[in-house]
Formats: structure tokens, C-alpha cells, sequence
């Protein structure tokens, strides 16, 4: 291949993992502006700093981490974190700045938890925890507990609007049809866009029957994301665990995700414990930059391996270049401000399309073991309590010493507790 060509077809990789990055990072600052109550000015340096934290991370990790072309984005479990405390600290009248503050602590622990497993080499050895029937179970009540918050969110419902807007409701509806049926049916750059292609459809038919939000003040051309925007973090007892526990299920993640890329691009799946101390160790990194930049923890998404399929693109370098241009994008307010523009149900229905599928990914996970009486009573356990807890009223938890609060009042955290603890104590029977 000569040099021109070379050029053109690593210009066009390029562009196509840019147009990705943004897919998978784009909706949930709108997301995360709406539970803790954000303007549009802050929802606009959300995502700014979003941009650029999954830039960022994505090359640290191509570049010194995993090594390969893996995207980095918002975790699951941290969105699960952020929604769950965020929605029980609005119900208690608690100041939500200080709540993401708190956040940004717990970011930091489970930053300093990663660094150190991966420096020692740890990485691999507590994996041990993350069973079948708890990775399931967790996927299953991160589903669970995300769809209540996101459904309200796609039908435009909240606290001070207890009704829908009709028409915003039905396109909404229609988004989640269409990035599901996409997500499932669609083949090639349909079913790798199918969130991009329904954020496009849904912001276009909101913007036809005549939604129109207000344009946050841009100053400057050109503005550098700011650190600590949501404040200095804050101590918090509850937040050391909750960081602990994040970190575990960021390793499982990040095992799982570079798997399936790794089996994509030269047909194995047993990375080396190097490489998985390596990814360890940055995604600890960039978690500590999500915590200084004020957004949510990042992980490598194993959509990735998707993707690479589709597309061919197995070479690093049009990834890397793609990581570098989405972090330096998010230096034009211009760009991220015009963004932010998106529609709150919009966001939340495309993302909402994926649950069907996190539910049932966790139920095939759970099916990978047989479903004997032990594991079948400690699922029950698990998901019964967890939606139990979540259908607590928030009045509830305030009786509670405020370091309990988080935990307690959280029932993904609870669930994850229990089913680590029933796996380690109630042993099968030996046959």
C-alpha cells in the first residue's frame, strides 16, 4: 500500500472511531445534569469535560495500558452509583454539589484501589470474587435499578412535570424502539450506530414538533476543561466502600472487555497478567482524572469488539489519532455547547434501549453455571432484596448514620454485598 493510500484509509479509520467515541460518551452528561439539577451552562462543561476525559483515557490506555483499540467511557456502575446516590440525596434535601463532591472521593478510591492492585500485580488474582452468579446478578440489578429512573427520564417525568408532555413522550417511545431494534436486528454501521442514529432521529422529530432548549453563553473560542468544577472532594466514610466495591467490579469489566477485543483482533482470549496489570494500573489513572475533572469513572467498553468487526479496524494508530482529536474537540465551547442542546428524554431513551439486553446478558452469564437450589436461593436473595431496598421511600434511610445512608439506601451496592458474601460463605456441596 503506498503512502497516499495509507493516508486516506487511516484518515477514514479515524473518523469512524471519532464518530464512536462521541456515540458512546454524548448522552450522559445530559443524563447526569438532569438527576443532580444542572443549567445548561454546567451541562455544557459536563460534557466538555466528558469529551475530554474519554479522549484522554482511551489513549493512556491504548497507548500505555491494554494496548489495544478499546474505547474507554462512563462505567455502568458508576452511572448506577451516581443515579442511585444522586436520587436518594434530591429525595433528603441534601445540597447536591456536596453529594458530587463526595463522588468525586469515592472516584479517587477506587482510582488509588486499581493503581495499587496493578502496580502490585494483583490485577487477575481477585477476580476470583466476580463468580457467574455475581457479575449476572449484578448486570440484572443495574438493569433493574437504572430502567425505574430512565423510563421517567425518557417520558420527560419528574418531581415538578408529574405528567408527560404527549407528543415528547411518543417520540421518545420511538427512539427506544429504534435504537433497540437496531441494537439487535440492524446489521454493520446501523447496529454500531444505532445510538448515534437515535440521538439523530429523536433531536430532529423533538426539534420538528417544536422543543426548544436554551443555548448555554459561550465566551470564548477556545476553553480548557476545569478541574474540581463540581468543588474539592469530600471525605466520606460511606464513599471508602462504595470506592472498594466500584473498583472490583471495574476490574471485572475491564477483564471481560479486553477479551472480547483481544479475540477479535488475533483470536485469542487470555490476555497475559502484564497486559491486564498494565490496564489496571492506567484505568486507575483514569479514574483519578474523572474524579479531578469532574465527571463520571471511565472503563474500557467491550462494544468496542463490535465495532472492530464491523469496521476492520484493528491498527491502533486510527484510534489513538481519533482519541486525540475527541480530547482536543472539547477545547471549543462551540462544539460541546451546541451539544448539550440535547434533548434530557432524548438521552435518556437511547440509553435506555440497552437495558433489555444488560438484563438478559446478566441472566446468560448466571446460566453459565447450572441453576442448582444454593444458586437459584442466592439469586432469589440477591435481586429480591436489592429491588426491595429500591422500593424503599428515601424518608426511610434518614434515621440512618449518614455513612450508612449511601450503602444501605442503595440496592445495586446491596446486592453486589450479598451475592459476593453468599458465594464466599455458602459453599457447594460436594459431589
Amino acid at each position: 500500500m503506498n503512502s497516499a493510500n495509507r493516508f486516506t484509509m487511516t484518515t477514514m479509520g479515524s473518523v469512524q472511531w471519532l464518530v464512536f467515541l462521541l456515540a458512546n460518551a454524548l448522552a450522559l452528561p445530559v443524563v447526569i445534569g438532569s438527576v443532580f439539577h444542572l443549567s445548561h451552562v454546567e451541562v455544557a462543561e459536563l460534557m466538555q469535560r466528558t469529551f475530554f476525559i474519554v479522549g484522554l483515557s482511551s489513549l493512556l490506555q491504548g497507548w500505555l495500558g491494554h494496548r489495544l483499540p478499546l474505547l474507554d467511557g462512563p462505567a455502568g456502575i458508576w452511572l448506577g452509583i451516581f443515579i442511585g446516590v444522586g436520587g436518594l440525596a434530591s429525595a433528603q434535601g441534601t445540597d447536591l454539589k456536596l453529594t458530587l463532591q463526595s463522588l468525586e472521593f469515592a472516584m479517587i478510591v477506587s482510582g488509588l484501589i486499581l493503581i495499587f492492585t496493578g502496580w502490585i500485580g494483583w490485577f487477575q488474582k481477585l477476580l476470583f470474587l466476580f463468580t457467574p452468579l455475581v457479575t449476572g446478578s449484578y448486570l440484572m440489578v443495574l438493569a433493574i435499578q437504572l430502567s425505574g429512573t430512565f423510563m421517567q427520564g425518557a417520558l420527560g417525568i419528574s418531581k415538578n412535570q408529574p405528567t408527560p408532555h404527549l407528543l415528547e413522550a411518543m417520540v421518545s417511545i420511538g427512539v427506544v424502539i429504534l435504537v433497540f431494534s437496531l441494537s439487535t436486528w440492524g446489521k454493520g454501521w446501523l447496529k454500531s450506530f444505532a445510538v448515534l442514529i437515535g440521538i439523530v432521529f429523536g433531536w430532529g422529530a423533538f426539534t420538528f414538533i417544536g422543543y426548544h432548549a436554551d443555548a448555554p453563553s459561550i465566551t470564548g473560542w477556545f476553553q480548557l476543561p476545569t478541574p474540581f468544577a463540581w468543588g474539592m472532594p469530600i471525605w466520606n466514610g460511606s464513599m471508602i466502600i462504595t470506592g472498594i466495591l466500584v473498583s472490583l467490579v471495574l476490574m471485572s469489566n475491564t477483564v471481560a472487555s479486553i477479551n472480547a477485543v483481544q479475540k477479535t483482533i488475533s483470536d485469542t482470549t487470555i490476555p497475559s497478567s502484564k497486559v491486564l496489570n498494565r490496564a489496571g494500573l492506567m484505568g486507575g489513572v483514569t479514574n483519578l482524572l474523572s474524579s479531578v475533572f469532574s465527571t463520571v469513572g471511565m472503563v474500557p467498553l467491550s462494544v468496542a469488539a463490535g465495532f472492530i468487526r464491523m469496521t476492520g479496524q484493528k491498527e491502533r494508530r486510527p484510534f489513538l489519532i481519533a482519541c486525540g482529536a475527541l480530547a482536543l474537540f472539547s477545547f471549543f465551547p462551540i462544539i460541546t455547547g451546541f451539544l448539550a442542546q440535547l434533548p434530557g428524554p432524548i438521552a435518556y431513551a437511547t440509553l435506555l434501549a440497552a437495558f433489555p439486553t444488560m438484563f438478559g446478558l446478566g441472566l446468560n452469564t448466571v446460566l453459565q453455571e447450572p441453576l442448582d437450589a444454593r444458586r437459584m436461593t442466592i439469586l432469589g436473595i440477591v435481586i429480591s432484596m436489592a429491588v426491595g431496598i429500591m422500593s424503599l421511600p428515601e424518608k426511610f434511610f434518614q434515621v440512618m448514620p449518614t455513612i450508612v445512608q449511601s450503602i444501605v439506601g442503595n440496592g445495586l451496592l446491596v446486592g453486589m454485598i450479598l451475592s459476593i458474601l453468599l458465594e464466599l460463605i455458602w459453599k457447594p456441596e460436594k459431589r
